[in-house]
């Protein structure tokens, strides 16, 4: 019997193809080219004894793994333009814009970065790691403007990012979860537990946090010397607080990490119980590392055109610095940590999303606003702990209602539609404050008394 080509068949030979079964078909060159391009799990040439062709091949499959680890890479796009935009010297607005959208995928690839790190080098120097990159969006764009002397977008930046995390963050994850968990049934059917000694012990660091800034607001209320003393006794004051608060973030460290790990470790022992905890890094700690150094100088290309173009953004569009910092930016930096928290609230993992929430909202407050006052003393620029007063209430009001809202362990729906609608509130308010407002000793005086209830 013939085959199909003409030739002898066999029991071999394939019904349609005519090809021996198990001889591989060989593949067309488009379709080579775009497994090379678009298929995640391999690149030819990985394993090639040449080296000038395995290299490039394990760079590609990196950047694979990269691009395709979270749906919002896909604004990439923006990097490129920004830089062009900014480096040309396009429309203030536009360069604003561009390099806004930019950074919000970079802050996604930075946190996988990260995260695979993490995987490799164990609990300890994973959480180093995390505390040092998990903020680092907001800790470039803030260096950047620190270096401008711009003191304002860097004050209003650090208290939006941990407004951001403790109220908008914090709000989603238990709006989310709670619909989620009421429709479902899961947990107890109409509130989600966590560990409610964790989120104490965070949130008495968030008081301390907002009481370093409570206490420069009155020292600057009892001062009666000329404005150039006063500025001196609250930089020295600043200075000192700094310190404190980093020495109480490392305690932090070796509080979660080592002494009290146990306390923790409750929602990492139920992702192993789940099977969940054995997920393996998809890039090598080198590969993984060269995202990192890539990434963290995209970053800050793209702040410094971001923050170079606030100026004339205020000019034309009439929004204050204050708004910018304090609820655009924010944005920006943390919206992977967004995205995350939600999700994991989702499936009722509250430990860790309030680990993400006020975890992050500490690393603002207890280490990267300290490590900017003394990085300003070190060049020279005037950044101190006085915030506006309007400011400092703001962050401790927030702070004691996020403290009210977490002390009994139990979350939901109503609670996280209770601390968005307050998110929303703030928002408006700082639409309308002016740049231009100052502080008077009258006034601080009397938002102090109204702040410890007299």
């Amino acid at each position: 019997m013939a085959g199909p080509n003409g030739t002898a068949a066999n029991e071999n030979t394939g019904l349609i193809s005519g090809q021996e079964n198990g001889t591989p078909r060989k593949k067309s060159s488009l379709t080579e080219f775009f497994e090379f391009f678009l298929k995640k799990n391999h690149t030819a040439g990985m394993q090639s004894e040449n080296k000038f062709v395995r290299y490039p091949a394990n760079i590609m499959q990196a950047t694979k793994v990269t691009l395709y680890s979270n749906y919002v890479n896909i604004l990439l796009v923006f990097v490129p333009l920004g830089i062009v935009a900014g480096a040309m010297g396009w429309n203030p607005t536009v360069v604003f814009v561009l390099n806004f959208f930019a950074i919000v995928p970079l802050a996604a690839v930075l946190s996988f970065a990260t995260e695979e790190i993490s995987m490799k080098l164990g609990q300890t120097m994973g959480g180093l790691l995390n505390a040092t990159f998990g903020n680092a969006v907001e800790l470039i764009v803030s260096i950047v403007a620190l270096r401008e002397g711009q003191i304002r977008i860097v004050q209003s930046s650090m208290l939006g990012s941990i407004l951001s995390n403790i109220l908008l963050v914090l709000g989603c994850c238990f709006l989310a979860g709670g619909i989620h968990n009421t429709r479902t049934g899961t947990a107890n059917g109409i509130e989600q537990d966590f560990n409610s000694t964790v989120a104490s012990t965070m949130s008495s660091l968030m008081t301390v946090a907002a009481a370093s800034l409570i206490i420069p607001a009155t020292l600057y209320a009892a001062l009666t010397k000329s404005q150039e003393d006063s500025e001196a006794n609250i930089l020295i004051l600043s200075h000192g607080t700094a310190i404190i608060l980093l020495i109480l973030y490392v305690l932090y460290l070796i509080f979660q990490l080592r002494t009290h790990a146990t306390l923790f470790d409750a929602e990492n022992a139920a992702e192993g119980e789940d099977g969940e905890a054995d997920e393996e890094p998809q890039l090598s700690p080198w590969a993984a590392a060269g995202v990192l150094v890539v990434v963290t100088i995209a970053v800050a290309v793209c702040a410094e055109f971001l923050v170079d173009s606030i100026d004339s953004l205020v000019e034309t569009a009439h929004i204050s610095k204050t708004f910018i910092g304090l609820i655009l930016l924010p944005i920006v930096g943390n919206a992977a940590e967004h995205v995350t928290a939600v999700v994991v609230a989702v499936k009722d993992k509250m430990d860790l999303a309030m680990g993400v929430a006020i975890g992050s909202s500490m690393q603002i407050a207890l280490l990267v606003t300290p490590f900017l006052v003394i990085l300003g003393w070190i060049i020279g620029q005037p950044m101190t702990l006085h915030f506006q007063t309007f400011e400092t209430v703001v962050f401790f009001l927030s702070v004691l209602v996020v403290t009210y809202v977490i002390q009994d362990g139990k979350s939901n729906y109503l609670e996280g539609a209770m601390l968005l609608g307050l998110y929303i509130i703030i928002a408006l308010a700082f639409l309308v404050y002016p740049d231009d407002a100052t502080d008077t000793p009258g006034v601080v005086v009397r938002s102090v008394k109204v702040m410890l209830g007299y």
